[in-house]
């Protein structure tokens, strides 16, 4: 293709670590749609009684945000909105 001139200005394209293979779009996420576990649910209501975010309790339950705020409304529980 184009020799010379672009073809020293553009480094080598590098390879991945397991042999070039990227993750398939139809492999599973591990902790999609897994259950709440008991005691995830008594730190949820722990931690929203202390006023933290929901992006904190997300982080410390390792679930996302959309999954906490769902289980919160389900729970009748107030998760305070930092500003």
């Amino acid at each position: 293709m184009l020799k010379g001139h672009l073809e020293s200005a553009c480094p080598p394209l590098r390879t991945l670590g397991d042999g070039g293979r990227l993750p398939a779009m139809t492999d599973k996420f591990e902790r999609h749609r897994q259950p709440w576990r008991q005691d995830e649910i008594q730190k949820l209501h722990l931690l929203a009684g202390k006023g933290m975010s929901q992006r904190a309790i997300a982080k410390a339950l390792t679930r996302s945000e959309e999954s906490v705020k769902d289980r919160a409304r389900a729970d009748g529980l107030k998760i305070a909105k930092l500003r």
